[in-house]
């Protein structure tokens, strides 16, 4: 390609299929928006209720929305989601893996019931997601897997071994699936949010001194706001990335390098 070939329709994900794992619920809402706003359509598996207004706001776009009820750590589960995806819209061209949890505990206390479901959600199901979309995306020799990582895939952390765990375990994932998949012209990444004023975050956000530590530990000195991550899931899931494959693109307000 000639430099003056490159236009911003590198960045249209028109005719693309997403699967956003959680994705009518959260962050996972960000995301899906996103990808509708960029003109691709979006299934959206989550445990969460179907969210009609929601649906409405992807549809504005011209997009599709397809709401499924799913637990993704059952057992045939994600090979049903990817089925279920190609049945409805045709294709599986995007797999953005945003359903996750976090449970916290006193360290002595944080055992194997906490732990198993975060290693469940958190990075078996975003293994088994993407085990699936693979051999679908192979024979179509074409794929953009989104992994949702964190800065405590880069940290530690206090209160929540399995969250840093899950993390790391999924920044791995995406380096694995990239040195497994590029080959196929298949990009694997993963972006890492920051701090951002969300619902899980309550808690630090109302705490005064904590909102005061974030804010001061973060060079572009806010927190993070939702939509601060939709440009990042356009730019990785598009045809302008396709010659970034493995990486984790931090979205922290500079938080890491303090």
């Amino acid at each position: 390609m000639n430099i003056t070939d490159f236009n911003m329709n590198y960045f249209s994900l028109k005719g693309k299929n997403a699967i956003v794992t959680g994705g009518n619920t959260g962050l996972g809402q960000a995301f899906s928006l996103a990808l509708a706003k960029a003109r691709a359509n979006i299934f959206m598996p989550s445990i969460e209720p179907d969210n009609s207004e929601f649906n409405q706001l992807i549809e504005a776009e011209g997009s599709k929305a397809v709401y499924m009820h799913a637990d993704l750590t059952k057992e045939g589960v994600p090979a049903e989601i990817v089925s279920n995806c190609v049945k409805e819209l045709g294709s599986v061209d995007i797999l953005v893996n945003c359903a996750g949890i976090c449970l916290c505990e006193e360290v002595t206390k944080f055992g194997r019931n906490l732990w198993d479901k975060m290693v469940d959600i958190n990075l078996t199901a975003a293994f088994e997601m993407s085990h699936e979309c693979a051999k679908v995306m192979i024979p179509q020799n074409h794929g953009k897997i989104i992994n949702i990582c964190s800065l405590f895939a880069f940290l530690g952390c206090q209160l929540s071994p399995a969250y840093v765990a899950t993390k790391h375990g999924i920044a791995g994932l995406t380096k694995a699936y990239c040195d497994e998949l590029g080959q196929y012209n298949i990009q694997v990444n993963g972006i890492a949010p920051g701090y951002f004023k969300t619902k899980a975050a309550e808690y630090s956000v109302n705490d005064p001194e904590r909102s005061k530590a974030i804010v001061n530990h973060t060079p572009a000195n806010r927190w993070g706001e939702v939509h601060d991550l939709m440009g990042a899931v356009v730019f990785l899931a598009s045809e302008a990335a396709g010659f970034v494959n493995g990486h984790i693109l931090a979205v922290d307000g500079g938080y890491l390098i303090r």
